[in-house]
């Protein structure tokens, strides 16, 4: 981890808004990071550099499709605008809840699962201790890491990650920045 932290600056994301970032990770599901940025790119140029609710929700849903999303992701970034319009989800409207908490708030919006709810509480909340095992490049990272590249189990990675607590979160971001300095 040490290398890492001398090699990459993974705090370089620019500011986006918590409704933005929800939709990043929303386009973001299942996709290699190379997918993922040409299709956010192509949806904010759609939308006129504007995500909000009220523009996700007005916009033409076959444009969104020619723009990569799937129907689903579709119909996930309508679910999350019509849920932000009826609840405080900003950073400060959650900032007294606990990450259990919010990750059950946010899993209530259809579309928005365990993967996504973290990120948001990697990204938007900025809690510092956050370890999303459900991400395959975050597995791969720390396999490639302390396993030279062999299989893992997510117990394994857990006792490895104990050794970063409180700053998980932060070792994550180094280890994508050096998943993706590799792919």
């Amino acid at each position: 981890m040490a290398e890492l932290v001398e090699e990459y600056d993974p705090y370089a994301e620019p500011d986006w808004t918590e409704f933005e970032r929800l939709c990043i990770s929303i386009i973001n599901q299942q996709l290699s990071t190379a997918s993922a940025a040409a299709v956010k790119e192509r949806v904010f140029e759609l939308l006129d550099e504007e995500v909000t609710p009220e523009r996700v929700l007005s916009a033409d849903e076959e444009a969104l499709r020619d723009a990569g999303l799937s129907g689903m992701k579709v119909e996930y970034m309508q679910n999350a605008a019509e849920a932000f319009q009826e609840r405080d989800y900003s950073r400060e409207g959650l900032s007294d809840h606990s990450n259990e908490e919010i990750i059950e708030r946010l899993t209530e919006i259809k579309g928005i699962g365990e993967w996504t709810a973290r990120m948001y509480l990697l990204f938007v909340m900025e809690r510092p201790d956050i370890l999303p095992l459900g991400d395959l490049a975050v597995r791969k990272g720390i396999a490639d890491l302390y396993g030279d590249g062999e299989d893992m189990t997510r117990e394994e990675m857990r006792e490895i990650a104990e050794n970063w607590r409180p700053h998980r979160s932060a070792a994550t971001k180094y280890i994508w920045a050096n998943y993706e300095s590799d792919s």
